[in-house]
């Protein structure tokens, strides 16, 4: 693809998930408010209502409500989260692209974590929909969470600009998250953007990684600003050829 000349300004969340839904919709659009200079948002893995098992349709729900919301609010800029969505009698977890005020991809969570009970409680996606998606020139794909540790799904979207990864990562495997992605960036010569959750048992670790492995990362942050340079990305392909 042509590279773009002007970087991509982007934020990564780094948010703790309230109980009370309507107060995390809250934070989301005054943090979307406070970054409306970014062009790329993305926000931790069902930040919206976590997993919250127990209430399942109320919070499929909820997320129905919200998605209309964001998608008044969201023009130039594109935002990035995934929410619990009920289809017939299953629940997924799905990852949605919001852009110019309308969902332009949407991907469901292939990997189940089982280790947290989500496979008692999700319908699996299909892993060819893990796939590379453009927006204006500018190639993408979503690894979400647990996703990031399946090799076979690296190489199913070799060739992006940007992997974003919404994640809700949990603090005893914090460094698995920071060198896995760090690697990703590495192997795939692409930037990669995480966004986890900083509830109290979660890893944060939130990032912006360049594809020479360089990486914006702050615990105390609720929001990483970062960029998608693709000067650099052209760079590190010429430099280091992976044919």
């Amino acid at each position: 693809m042509p590279y773009r000349r002007k970087p991509l300004s982007v934020v990564s969340l780094q948010l703790p998930s309230d109980r009370r839904y309507q107060n995390n919709l809250d934070t989301l659009l005054r943090l979307i408010d406070a970054h409306d200079d970014k062009d790329v948002i993305v926000a931790p893995e069902v930040y919206l209502t976590a997993y919250d098992y127990e209430h399942l349709s109320t919070a499929a729900k909820f997320s129905a409500m919200a998605l209309k919301v964001l998608k008044q609010r969201i023009d130039k800029q594109i935002l990035v989260l995934t929410m619990i969505v009920q289809e017939e009698d299953y629940f997924v977890n799905r990852a949605v692209v919001i852009h110019r005020h309308k969902i332009v991809y949407t991907q469901d969570k292939v990997k189940l974590f089982r280790l947290g009970d989500e496979d008692l409680y999700f319908k699996a996606g299909k892993k060819k929909r893990i796939k590379p998606f453009e927006i204006e020139g500018v190639r993408y794909a979503i690894l979400i969470c647990f996703e990031l540790r399946f090799k076979e799904l690296w190489k199913q979207i070799e060739g992006v600009d940007a992997v974003l990864v919404p994640a809700r990562w949990g603090l005893p495997r914090k460094r698995h998250l920071e060198v896995l992605s760090q690697a990703l960036a590495i192997m795939n010569q692409c930037y990669v953007v995480v966004s986890n959750s900083s509830d109290g048992d979660m890893a944060s670790s939130s990032a912006v990684i360049s594809p020479n492995g360089d990486v914006c990362m702050d615990d105390s942050a609720e929001a990483i600003e970062g960029a998608i340079d693709f000067r650099e990305i052209k760079k590190i392909r010429r430099y280091i050829v992976m044919d």
